[in-house]
């Protein structure tokens, strides 16, 4: 039996590598703590739970449902843009339901790409950023995200052919997987950029609800004219606890989401109405969910950046996101062996930075998406075995 080419074109996928060592270290008898997968440990709230299961009681919800998405769920949006970012949004035409932020980007890459085309990903980044093109036929043209420009990719350094050649462009911040905030006049410039290049932005808005010391994240079609050449997907697996439940939107260009919307036609049958139903709970009777979540990351990001620079590791709180972006401490050949030693010697699994792209090397992350008494445990370890 032969699988196709594009399939070995992949690498393994980071979190199918960090699930089978973390088997293979609790099958050997170790206690590992994982502070690999960006998965919240916090139920889903009360009232998004209640509202599922009296919509799945409702025979109503039982049948296909529509790709373009239930009403309220559209408007739900529409009113949550406006409250949260003052962005006007036409439920009709540029509002659809997507089965998770990696479903859409995924699907973006096949409504949009051709053989003789690319799409401009953020490195290190999200791994479908990545994925996305080579297995819609297409190839990714690498954005170099470094700590010196505030892990931003430098617009004038993309190749002319590349800009030419390209029809998508991922941006996500706050960002996973550096925790980097957009700077002041950013998105301003990425609107001029493809307004030039007739290229479509898509804005990853995962993580903009998880946010610390008071600063507020922008959407990206907060900026003057990107919704003529943008599209946002925004995700309600992390603010409200919601990864398992594969609910999230894409907004915007009404062209781009139409687009999406034939390809989906094709591919799924649309998200459960029941679930849109939920989802807007979350966003209404659930609102004020990923404030109180962020108060808790906040106070566990101090724990973990307090314990990494007792170990010598120099690292910034990020004020953004569920992860922290840490160098790796000189004398080590490679983030993957730092990794491997931090295994085996704490038995605490963290990502390995080049999992993420190229320029992801010499840095790890951590996610800080388990219970409290646990992460005070891995911290205590890290300490105790790697400290000396």
């Amino acid at each position: 039996m032969r699988h196709s080419q594009r399939l070995d074109r992949l690498p393994p996928y980071l979190f199918a590598e960090l699930e089978r060592k973390i088997a293979a270290k609790k099958a050997q008898g170790v206690d590992v703590i994982s502070l690999g997968i960006g998965d919240p440990d916090a139920p889903t709230p009360d009232a998004v739970v209640e509202a599922l299961a009296k919509a799945a009681r409702d025979p109503g919800t039982h049948q296909y449902p529509s790709n373009r998405g239930r009403a309220e769920f559209r408007e739900a949006f529409a009113s949550f843009y406006k409250s949260r970012f003052g962005v006007e949004l036409d439920p009709e035409g540029e509002i659809i339901p997507a089965l998770g932020a990696k479903e859409c980007v995924f699907n973006l890459n096949l409504a949009f790409l051709d053989a003789d085309s690319v799409a401009l990903a953020a490195d290190p980044g999200y791994p479908v950023y990545t994925g996305g093109p080579v297995l819609s036929g297409s190839e990714p043209v690498l954005m170099p995200l470094v700590p010196e420009l505030g892990f931003i990719p430098d617009l004038d350094e993309i190749a002319l052919g590349d800009a030419l050649r390209a029809r998508l462009m991922f941006l996500n911040y706050p960002n996973n997987p550096t925790g980097a905030v957009v700077p002041d006049g950013f998105f301003e410039r990425v609107v001029e950029f493809a307004r030039e290049h007739d290229i479509l932005v898509v804005h990853d808005a995962s993580y903009t609800e998880t946010t610390f010391d008071g600063y507020v994240a922008p959407s990206f079609l907060e900026t003057p004219g990107a919704k003529e050449v943008g599209v946002e997907v925004f995700s309600l697996s992390k603010g409200w606890n919601m990864t398992g439940w594969r609910t999230a939107a894409i907004v915007g260009n009404a062209q781009a989401v139409e687009s999406y919307w034939r390809l989906k036609t094709n591919i799924d049958s649309g998200m459960f109405e029941a679930v849109q139903l939920a989802a807007v709970a979350a966003l209404t009777d659930a609102a004020d969910v990923p404030k109180k979540m962020s108060e808790v990351y906040a106070r566990r990001r101090d724990l973990v950046c307090e314990a990494l620079h007792a170990i010598g590791v120099d690292v910034t709180p990020p004020k953004g996101t569920i992860y922290i972006w840490a160098p790796v401490p000189g004398g080590h050949e490679s983030a993957a062996a730092y990794c491997e030693l931090v295994l085996e010697e704490s038995g605490v699994v963290v990502s390995p930075g080049g999992a993420y792209g190229p320029n992801g090397e010499g840095f790890f992350r951590i996610s800080l998406t388990v219970p409290d008494e646990r992460l005070t445990e891995a911290v205590e370890r890290l300490r105790s075995s790697l400290g000396g």
